[in-house]
């Protein structure tokens, strides 16, 4: 069995470059459509979420990037912001539309049946694309929140049209460094239908659009019992994985911390990816953590979370695939699952501690940034203004 001290050379670089992207959306207030929780010392503008940002990769050394949402992280100057980024030490990741807070689009936007309202959601993600060409960011990220509720409300196929017309407009904008990055989900905000409700359908406009468009797999927009891990596989043998957002949930999109309801499922999904070496910066894969904190702390629960994906990244990498494919090749159904099992049941934090360490880091990224007292500091220093918040 593997240990810290017999980890191959090759694993601890594997975790030592890896990279998981933050949402600025997470450190921001948030909720349910009950009760949005306010937490002392929550960013005010996009400014101060970077400045938190970089608080969670000073600690973990592993996240460099954030993610920005707009209209959300609307500011005056992108350059600006973006040099602000890379003062503190990360820089700009994807930039998100945003179709599902304005009552043009109650009965759709890129799949709406009037023009003008198209025309309108087209040009928003064009006012991304400037976002992007301002700020140095290559992805553009769509998550469409288009659908019914109704049999009969509007025609299915005529929406599929629509939508291919409105996404051929917005690839024709991006710049040849530039990907369009689709993302999907089964159902919400809409009931009966969703226009991109599964990978499948992602996969089909990203076929049509070109080379520079992709799937975003987001693990909790499925139903019950889908095997994700499936879906990793395939999208990465057809070289069309764009990106992997990381939350966990235990019914619907719970948007919980990563792993926390079935750290198994992230142990096999990493493991995927591990085996179809779509951990490899070249594999052009951005992972990246899609969660809201509702009643934990914002930085904590982002430190947290990274470190769940470390571990599971870790005893991934740890697998011994000679003994796997032995096993696999020879019919021993039992063998290849103890194989992954050992590796499951490993404790790989004092591996992840002495990479770390090798990188000037505190062991314990969690427990180091609790002692810091930012915490205190931010609640102190940021009073007055409007907190920021999920859809603001």
């Amino acid at each position: 069995m593997t240990t810290s001290a017999t980890a191959a050379p090759q694993v601890r670089e594997a975790l030592a470059a890896q990279t998981i992207e933050l949402p600025s959306w997470a450190f921001g207030n948030s909720g349910t459509r009950f009760k949005v929780f306010s937490t002392p010392g929550v960013p005010r503008d996009p400014f101060e979420k970077i400045a938190d940002v970089a608080q969670v990769h000073r600690y973990t050394g592993a996240a460099p990037r954030v993610s920005l949402h707009i209209p959300w992280d609307l500011v005056d100057d992108y350059e600006a912001l973006a040099a602000h980024a890379s003062d503190l030490g990360v820089q700009i990741g994807a930039i998100n539309s945003n179709l599902f807070q304005e009552d043009d689009y109650k009965l759709g936007s890129l799949t709406h049946p009037d023009p003008a309202i198209r025309k309108k959601a087209i040009d928003h993600h064009k006012q991304c694309i400037d976002v992007m060409r301002a700020t140095g960011s290559t992805d553009l990220k769509l998550w469409l929140p288009d659908g019914t509720n109704y049999a009969g409300q509007d025609d299915i196929r005529g929406r599929q049209d629509r939508l291919a017309e409105s996404l051929q407009e917005i690839y024709a904008a991006l710049d040849p460094n530039h990907r369009l990055l689709i993302e999907y989900k089964f159902f919400e905000p809409y009931f009966y239908t969703m226009d991109i409700p599964d990978w499948g359908t992602s996969l089909v406009h990203c076929l049509a659009l070109g080379d520079q468009a992709a799937v975003v797999l987001d693990t909790g927009h499925h139903a019950p019992g889908t095997n994700i891990e499936f879906i990793v596989a395939q999208l990465v043998r057809l070289g069309k994985l764009g990106a992997f957002d990381f939350n966990s949930r235990n019914y619907a999109d719970d948007d919980l911390i990563v792993g926390a309801a079935d750290p198994f499922q992230l142990f096999r999904i990493m493991n995927e990816i591990v085996t179809n070496d779509a951990l490899k910066e070249e594999a052009g894969v951005n992972f990246m953590l899609d969660q809201c904190h509702n009643i934990e702390p914002k930085i904590p629960g982002q430190i947290r979370s990274v470190m769940n994906v470390q571990e599971a990244t870790a005893k991934a990498l740890i697998v011994d695939r000679e003994a796997l494919r032995e096993a696999q090749i020879s019919g021993d159904v039992l063998g290849a699952n103890a194989v992954l099992m050992d590796a499951y049941n490993t404790d790989v934090r004092p591996l992840l501690a002495e990479v770390r360490a090798e990188k000037g880091l505190a062991e314990d990224p969690y427990a180091a940034f609790n002692a810091s007292g930012y915490l205190d500091q931010i609640a102190a220093e940021r009073v007055g203004g409007q907190q920021a918040g999920w859809g603001a």
